[in-house]
C-alpha cells in the first residue's frame, strides 16, 4: 500500500509485541528499510483484540517510534494479523467465453468478482482472494489464462477470511489514531513470504510460527497455498502451565521458560535444579530442569497434535516433500526440532529470511521481524491480480494525518531491557 511518496508501513500485531517496519522500493527495484520499531502489545489475547484502548496505546507508541525515523507522514498502515478465527476457504467459479472463444481480461474479472462477492458464513468477511489455478475446457490448467483459446474456464480461488468484528475493531483503532487501515495480511502468509523459497513451496512445505498467543501455519504445495490455520495455543499457555506446576508468579514462570526451558525431558541427563528465590517471607523453591522440561513437553505435544490435524485438513499431507519450517519465539526452546520431527513424522528446520533489503540487514534478519518483513514485501509488491477487498471504514475522520510525535522517540527503539531476575541455577 505505497503512498505517493513510495512509503509503505506495516505492523505485525502480535500477542506479546508489535513490530513495525517502513520501507520503499528503490529505483533499482530493491527493498530499502526506512524505519524499524517494536513495543510490547497490550489488549491482544490469543491474537485477537479484546481491549481497544490498550491496543490503541500500543499502536500509538510503536507508530511514534517509527514516525520519528521518517521524513514523510504515516498515512496508511498495513497489518499482519493472526486472530484465531482467521481461515481460508476454497471457491470455484466458471463461465463460458465469448464468441471468439478466447479468454479475456473481462472473463477473469467476472470470475474474480463472483469469488469476491460469494456469501460467507455469518460474521466472516473476505480480506483477500487468491487465484490458485484456471482450468480451460475441463483439462488444460493455466495460471495466466488470458489469450488462451477455449469454450469454458473454471477458476479456483483461496478466500482468506476473518471475523468481521475483528476487522471493524482494527478499523476503529486506526481511525481513532488518524491513520487509515490498509491491507490486512494473514500473518501466516506474511511469514511465508520471508522464509519459504519458491522451490520449497513447490515441493510442499508447512511454515509454523509458534508465537506467544497463537501457533500459525500455512501449507503450500505446487506453489499454491493449500491451507492456513491459527491454533490458539502457544508460548503463553506453556508459561501458565509452569506457573501452576511450579506454584510461582507468572513473571517468574516466563523467566523459567526462557532461561531454563527445554522441549524434551528425556534429553536432560543431569539432576540440575533451579531455585526460585523467596518473596515476602516465603521459603525458596527448587525444581529440577528435567521436571521443567516435562511440563513444557506435555503442552508442546498437545499443540503439535493440533498442528497435525490442520496439516491433514490441507489435503496434501502425504505430498509434502520438504517438511516444516519453524519460527516464532516458542521455537527457541532447545530440542523443539526433535520433538516436531518425532510427532509429525516430517523433517523440520528453523526459519531464516530469504528477503535481503539493501540496508539495516542485521536488524531485520532476526525471527521477531520475519512476519513484519513479509508483510512489507507484500505491501510493496505490485500485483496484476486484484486482491484488495477490504471495505473502507464507515464515516470520515477529521483527525489530522499521523504526526504527533515527530522526533519524540529518537534512539528509543530498545524496549526489552531485562532487569535482574531472581532465579538461581545450581
Amino acid at each position: 500500500m505505497a503512498s505517493k511518496t513510495n512509503l509503505s508501513v506495516v505492523i505485525d500485531i502480535g500477542t506479546s509485541k508489535m513490530v513495525a517496519l517502513a520501507g520503499k522500493i528503490t529505483d533499482e527495484g530493491k527493498m530499502e528499510i526506512l524505519g524499524i520499531a517494536k513495543t510490547p502489545s497490550k489488549g491482544i489475547k490469543r491474537g485477537r483484540i479484546f481491549n481497544l484502548a490498550d491496543v490503541s496505546e500500543s499502536l500509538t507508541e510503536v507508530l511514534g517510534l517509527l514516525d520519528a525515523q521518517l521524513e514523510n507522514d504515516i498515512e496508511v498502515v498495513d497489518v499482519a494479523y493472526a486472530g484465531k478465527h482467521m481461515r481460508t476457504f476454497d471457491y470455484r467459479a466458471e463461465r463460458f467465453t465469448g464468441e471468439g472463444g478466447v479468454i479475456s481480461n473481462l472473463d477473469i474479472d467476472e470470475l474474480y468478482n463472483e469469488a469476491k462477492n460469494v456469501k460467507l458464513p455469518e460474521g466472516l468477511i473476505a480480506i483477500k482472494v487468491i487465484p490458485t489455478s484456471f482450468i480451460i475446457d475441463d483439462e488444460v490448467e493455466e495460471l495466466k489464462p488470458v489469450g488462451v483459446t477455449g469454450k469454458k474456464i473454471e477458476a479456483r480461488y483461496k478466500l482468506v477470511v476473518m471475523p468481521e468484528n475483528d476487522l471493524q475493531n482494527l478499523q476503529r483503532v486506526f481511525e481513532g489514531l488518524g491513520v487509515r487501515l490498509g491491507e490486512v495480511h494473514h500473518a501466516s502468509l506474511a511469514i511465508a513470504e520471508t522464509v519459504l523459497p519458491k522451490h520449497e513451496k513447490e515441493m510442499g512445505t508447512v511454515v509454523l510460527d509458534m508465537g506467544a498467543g497463537t501457533s500459525n501455519l500455512a501449507v503450500y504445495f505446487n506453489n499454491i497455498l493449500c491451507h492456513t490455520a491459527v491454533v490458539p495455543f502457544a508460548g503463553e499457555v506453556i508459561t501458565n502451565d509452569l506457573k501452576s506446576g511450579c506454584a510461582t508468579f507468572l513473571e517468574k514462570a516466563e523467566l523459567l521458560k526462557v532461561k531454563y526451558g527445554q522441549a524434551l525431558g528425556d534429553q536432560i541427563k543431569t539432576e540440575d535444579r533451579v531455585t526460585i528465590a523467596k518473596n515476602n517471607g516465603w521459603e525458596p523453591k527448587a525444581i529440577s530442569i528435567r521436571s521443567l522440561a516435562y511440563i513444557i513437553q506435555a503442552r508442546l505435544e498437545e499443540i503439535v497434535e493440533c498442528v497435525n490435524t490442520e496439516i491433514e485438513k490441507s489435503g496434501v499431507a502425504d505430498k509434502l516433500g520438504t517438511g516444516i519450517v519453524l519460527s516464532g519465539g516458542t521455537s527457541n526452546l532447545p530440542h523443539i526440532i526433535t520433538l516436531i520431527k518425532y510427532h509429525t513424522g516430517m523433517d523440520a528446520r528453523m526459519a531464516n529470511s530469504i528477503i535481503h533489503p539493501i540496508n539495516r540487514k542485521d536488524e531485520v534478519k532476526t525471527p521477531e521481524m520475519f512476519t513484519a518483513l513479509g508483510a512489507l514485501k507484500l505491501a510493496l509488491s505490485n500485483s496484476d491480480v486484484p486482491v484488495r477487498v477490504i471495505p473502507e471504514p464507515t464515516g470520515t475522520s477529521n483527525k489530522p494525518i499521523w504526526n504527533p510525535f515527530k522526533g519524540a522517540f529518537q534512539g528509543a527503539l530498545s524496549l526489552f531491557d531485562e532487569g535482574e531476575d531472581d532465579l538461581e541455577f545450581k
